[in-house]
């Protein structure tokens, strides 16, 4: 198959969300330091897009995972573990002729100066990753797809990939593209990151932090990255420990509106799922009840709708090791849009699962049960303040600061 064009109509889906990209064996180590000191380490799994697949699994949603691993005991790992949290990994290619990537890195926080990561995926079997070589069937067969800016860095072929996955069709799923920009992939590429950009404006639904939209697009402030990005549906800025603020608006047709051009992708579901309905909730309707919060007004300019505007605060977490806590969002994100819930209590979510994986040494964890996670996001505002989330809280019965729910 040559691309999405190519193919028939399929069944009915099976899937929730489909994730396409890299992932990588990742070695923990033993103890804080840098990486020549360490004397051991500890093997995982690492990956954006297979870990949302892994901790939507986990969350009880139908997940797959799509992406190209070396025909190696690493890439056997990586099959293996991924599809250990019930994740499909059925349309996983193998290639004979690259490896798996493999990396490591210290205990230390992404964004200290301290923090060290030694990648070895120059030439691996992900970077391989292209139009012609991949499975549309089972990418398109999901409600939602998923996609991260890493991919695109990995190699020309990958970014056309992306740029062809994202491309307007009629027919195709809802679009989740979290921007992820890592500069180091970019650092000698024909491309800079600018082109994530390009990438983010063809989604229905964006994820991007404030930090990293400044550093690749030189874009400061929630409002002036929604106005970069007015075509998503829903964009969800994160702001770290602020919290995160969701533009959504249910009268921006996004990329995928039937009026695009082309013909529909083979295994597109005729069961969607809309980025921004429900958009509102008790806690967002007008009268805005933050400075930061607009009502979901018409706007004098109809191709421009006005947005709500839905800031959510984020938790306070005992950290003990601050990486993983972005796919884990966007899991918890799309879990409650999945579930039709409003934009508050989707950010809430986000919020949770990323607490989940803040408070464990690695990327994945198991996240709290669904009874449990609704229960805390039904706190109101003054309770949800108080919370403070400690290593070993999912397994918890209850928190204090919960209210008593029907």
């Amino acid at each position: 198959m040559s691309g999405p064009a190519a193919g028939t109509a399929a069944a009915a889906t099976t899937t929730d969300v489909v994730c396409l990209g890299e992932s990588m064996v990742t070695f923990l180590p033993s103890q804080p330091g840098r990486l020549a000191d360490v004397p051991s380490f500890g093997r995982g799994i690492g990956g954006a897009e297979s870990n949302v697949a892994c901790a939507l699994a986990a969350a009880g949603h139908r997940a797959a995972w799509v992406g190209r691993v070396g025909a190696d005991g690493f890439g056997d790992h990586l099959v293996e573990t991924i599809a250990s949290y019930g994740v499909d990994t059925s349309a996983v290619r193998r290639d004979p002729a690259r490896p798996t990537g493999v990396y490591f890195r210290t205990a230390t926080d992404r964004g200290t100066d301290t923090h060290e990561v030694a990648y070895y995926r120059a030439g691996s079997a992900a970077s391989a990753m292209s139009p012609e070589n991949v499975p549309y069937e089972a990418l398109f067969a999901g409600r939602v797809l998923h996609l991260s800016g890493i991919t695109a860095a990995l190699s020309p072929d990958c970014l056309a990939l992306l740029r062809e996955l994202t491309a307007p069709r009629p027919g195709r799923p809802l679009v989740s593209f979290d921007v992820n920009h890592r500069p180091h992939l970019w650092r000698g590429c024909a491309e800079d990151a600018s082109v994530l950009l390009e990438l983010a404006r063809r989604a229905d639904l964006v994820f991007v932090g404030e930090d990293e939209a400044e550093e690749a697009w030189g874009i400061v402030g929630a409002e002036a990255i929604r106005a970069a990005l007015p075509e998503p549906s829903v964009l969800v800025v994160k702001r770290g420990s602020a919290g995160a603020t969701v533009f959504a608006s249910e009268l921006r047709p996004g990329p995928r509106g039937a009026e695009a051009a082309g013909t529909a992708a083979p295994g597109a579901s005729t069961d969607t799922v809309s980025a921004a309905t429900p958009a509102t909730s008790a806690d967002t309707t007008c009268p805005a009840t933050s400075a930061d919060t607009t009502c979901p007004a018409a706007s004098a300019d109809t191709a421009t709708p006005a947005d709500t505007v839905t800031p959510v605060p984020a938790l306070r977490v005992d950290v003990v090791a601050a990486v993983g806590a972005g796919d884990a969002f966007a899991a918890g994100f799309l879990s409650a849009t999945l579930r039709g819930l409003p934009v508050r209590d989707r950010a809430r979510h986000g919020h949770l699962m990323a607490a989940a994986v803040l408070t464990v040494p690695g990327d994945l964890t198991d996240p709290p049960s669904r009874d449990r996670a609704d229960r805390l996001v039904a706190l109101d505002d003054a309770a949800w303040g108080r919370l403070r989330l400690a290593p070993g809280w999912t397994a918890a019965d209850r928190a204090p600061e919960e209210v008593r729910t029907p």
